[in-house]
This record gives structure tokens, sequence and C-alpha cells, in this order.
């Protein structure tokens, strides 16, 4: 259930939020909690490491002025992962002991996937973040997964490389606001189109706004991975869609290749 569907207002839902801070930046925490708070309060807000260890240095600063809890977690074996061990754990017991509507994982490390699976098998919505290196299992087992790096951060000036989970076609920045043809990537094509079907009307034309929920049932695809704000620009940048606003200013949309749709859509 998306948290616009969902009858419990988005401050009242419980988020726990449990990073890797291995995997993540901690220059990207601002953004991870703004994003958060669309979905609800992330009332919970743990991050799992060995703090002694040098390359976490940055993250300390971090801890206290976003009120994060740090889980010390020393490596007892090398090669293994124990910080990995101890996330999970904590998962399964806040799951099992805590009245929470949702679960947010910060790592780039696939081997979560299954964790994510469990979660959402038991009603749990997971919202990910990572970097763009995260295996696509990860990323696709969870409700939504955004790359960190299409969070807004002012200062992020170099190129990036946009894709949807679960597709091997990636849509290229070569620089700011120059995209490759998204029409060749077919699995977000196929995803959109199955978004608008989902959402159309007899008439052929669907609410945009459902056509964007329905896609994102489908699929955990996040417009700013595409460098676009929103769906209506992500569905006119294909090129394979209309779209005619009504005089509300409310944005309808349809497939061009429908030739049974209606001229203008019945507002």
């Amino acid at each position: 259930m998306s948290p616009e569907q969902n009858p419990i207002a988005p401050a009242n839902r419980r988020i726990a939020l449990l990073i890797d801070a291995d995997n993540v930046s901690h220059a990207k925490i601002a953004g991870i909690l703004a994003e958060l708070s669309k979905y609800g309060t992330a009332n919970i807000r743990r991050a799992y490491g060995d703090w002694t260890s040098a390359g976490l240095k940055g993250w300390k600063d971090k801890l206290h002025a976003f009120a994060i809890r740090p889980i010390q977690q020393f490596s007892y074996s090398t090669g293994k992962n124990a910080t990995d061990i101890a996330l999970v754990i904590d998962a399964m017991e806040l799951l099992y002991t805590q009245d929470l509507d949702a679960f947010c994982i910060a790592s780039s490390d696939g081997d979560f996937t299954p964790l994510v699976m469990q979660l959402r098998a038991n009603g749990h919505e997971v919202y990910g973040f990572g970097e763009r290196k995260t295996p696509e299992p990860f990323a696709n087992a969870c409700t939504t997964f955004l790359y960190v790096d299409s969070l807004d951060e002012p200062e992020a000036t170099e190129p990036t490389r946009s894709r949807v989970a679960g597709s091997n076609s990636g849509v290229a920045k070569d620089k700011p606001g120059t995209l490759v043809d998204l029409a060749q990537d077919t699995a977000l094509v196929a995803a959109l189109r199955g978004g608008v079907e989902a959402a159309a009307r007899e008439d052929g034309w669907a609410l945009l706004s459902s056509a964007g929920h329905a896609v994102k049932r489908q699929a955990p695809i996040d417009p700013r991975n595409y460098g676009m704000k929103n769906f209506t620009a992500l569905f006119e940048a294909t090129g394979l869609f209309e779209i005619v606003r009504a005089e509300s200013g409310q944005p309808y949309v349809a497939e061009k290749r429908n030739m049974d749709r209606a001229e203008q859509p019945g507002m």
C-alpha cells in the first residue's frame, strides 16, 4: 500500500531506518531523511558499523546531528561482514516487537535482499537507498528504491548514469540535462505503459497521478533516477504518451499508439 492509499496520515506512519554505514555515504543522510518524511516518521534510526574504524570517521558528526543511534559491531572474522548480520537481527527483532508501518534499508549491499523480501512478506513496505552499484535484486525487492545520487544535493555537479532497477539498458546522462532517448529503455517503457493501462478509463485516458502510482506498484521506479523531477516529465520525455491538462490543471495521460482513445479525456 502506497502512502497515498494508506488511511493513516503520513506523519503517523512509523518507519525504522537501518543504515549500513559501511555502504552509504554520511553526506547523503540529510537527503534520505528528507525523502523518508514523505512516507512517515523515522522514529527508529540506527547506523551499523565498526565505529573504531577510521573509515566511518565522517559518520560520527552526523549521528548526533540527526539523532541516529550508532550500533557498534566488531569484525570477529576477516572477510566476514558482521555488520550485515547485526542489522538483519535487529530488523527481525523490530518486526516482531515494534508496531511499525515500514522499514528503510540504506545500503548498496545485495545481501539484504532476503531480508527485504521477508519484511514485505510480513506486510511491511521497505524503502531502499543505495549507490548505483547496488545489485538489481535488492533494488527490485524494495517497495521503492532510490539511488542516493538522485537526492537533492546542491553541491553535486558530477555527471551521473540513471537507470531503472531491473533494466539492462541504462539511461545515460552525459551532462546535466542531456538524456539519451528514454524510449529505448524497454523495461521503463513497459512499466509506464502498464501503469497507464492499469489506470486507464473507458475513453483510454488515465489521471497521470493514478498512472504514476500504478507504475510504482509494478517496479521501484523513481523519475529522479532518470533526471526527471516527476512522472509528468518522465512520461513526456519518452515521446510515447500524450498528455492533456484539464482546466483545473490536472494532467491526463494516454498512449499515442492507442488509436481507440478519445480525442480528449472525459473530464
